[in-house]
């Protein structure tokens, strides 16, 4: 005889057409805000499909934890990184504010393995998580999309998987930039960007060029280069493109971290910015700032993201909403290091 197959709360989403946490939501009694129309129709699903639903998951919503999770990569030193440690402060500071406590947890392989990322909800350790640095390659993340408990992934999105989230808008990151350095002047652009497996990485190449498609320029792949994200791998995509392509007068780096190891880097090489090359970055951490030249960048407030975000969160909790995919505006801050091109 065939085994039965279990049937999962996905299935009763699919089968009557609504969201999986509109389904979790209804499943836990926890509807108020859900039309009469929609509570019967899943309900009549899960009858017909004979779902059994998991009681401690279930249990999750009728007993706060009073914690919430924080989820970053397994990335060396990732507490002391810039960003990351921004978007936690936000993150920390808000939830204090509502009575929670945080729980951090570096989702390294056998973290994930052993199911621990799902542990936290089944075993009532958290209200809810916040999950920071994911990447396309995070498929664990899909294991969200069952409704076990509220989560919401901080500043990035993944395309296929519907999970909440609420990020800046990185495709304007990309234009404003593109465009910037374009209306200075500058028509051979070096384009540095984070891990290409991101996806807000992505958008701000898109973006970008987007914006130099526009001007009518080309933009060669030669011209591109991975800076990993980091001061020591900015400086390094910025001498290879170099070493492809002399002429290039900017660049644009997809994160500020990567644009102070392109000018500290020229600064050593004795080239000078913004005379010789213009530089933009992204983020606005405080550091872009204390740049010498100080450094032009794309605004992502990542304070008000993290607090916005654990807001988020908290709504999903309390089931005052049953889906969140927040898009935040950015905006250009100019500096002194990006001014007209060179004269060839």
């Amino acid at each position: 005889m065939a085994k039965r197959r279990h049937i999962t709360i996905r299935d009763i989403a699919r089968e009557s057409g609504a969201s999986l946490t509109t389904v979790s939501l209804v499943l836990n009694n926890r509807a108020g805000r859900i039309s009469e129309a929609t509570r019967r129709r899943v309900r009549e699903t899960v009858s017909r499909l004979g779902y059994r639903p998991n009681r401690l998951a279930q249990g999750l919503q009728s007993r706060r934890a009073g914690i919430l999770a924080i989820l970053v990569p397994e990335l060396q030193h990732a507490f002391a990184d810039a960003y990351i440690g921004e978007l936690i402060s936000a993150v920390h500071d808000c939830a204090s504010k509502r009575g929670s406590k945080i729980l951090l947890e570096v989702a390294h392989p056998e973290f994930i393995q052993r199911g621990e990322h799902r542990e936290l909800f089944d075993r009532r350790f958290v209200d809810g998580i916040l999950c920071i640095g994911v990447t396309n390659n995070d498929g664990y993340l899909a294991d969200f999309e069952d409704g076990v408990g509220p989560m919401v992934v901080l500043n990035n999105y993944i395309p296929g998987l519907s999970l909440n989230s609420v990020r800046c808008d990185y495709q304007l990151a990309g234009r404003l930039a593109g465009e910037h350095l374009i209306k200075l002047g500058h028509r051979r652009i070096g384009l540095i960007h984070g891990a290409p497996e991101v996806q807000t990485s992505a958008d701000l190449r898109k973006g970008f060029e987007a914006a130099v498609s526009a001007a009518g320029l080309d933009m060669p792949a030669y011209r591109v280069a991975d800076g990993k994200f980091l001061e020591e791998g900015g400086a390094d995509a910025a001498f290879a493109i170099l070493k492809r392509d002399s002429s290039v007068t900017a660049f644009l780096c997809g994160n500020d971290k990567m644009a102070i190891g392109v000018m500290n880097a020229l600064h050593h090489a004795g080239r000078r910015v913004p005379q010789d090359f213009s530089v933009v970055g992204c983020d606005d951490l405080k550091q872009a700032t204390f740049c010498i030249p100080p450094l032009t960048t794309i605004r992502t407030p990542l304070y008000d993201l993290g607090t916005r975000a654990c807001e988020a969160l908290l709504e999903l909790v309390e089931g005052k909403v049953d889906r969140v995919n927040e898009i935040r505006p950015v905006e250009l801050v100019v500096r002194e290091s990006t001014d007209k091109p060179r004269a060839e």
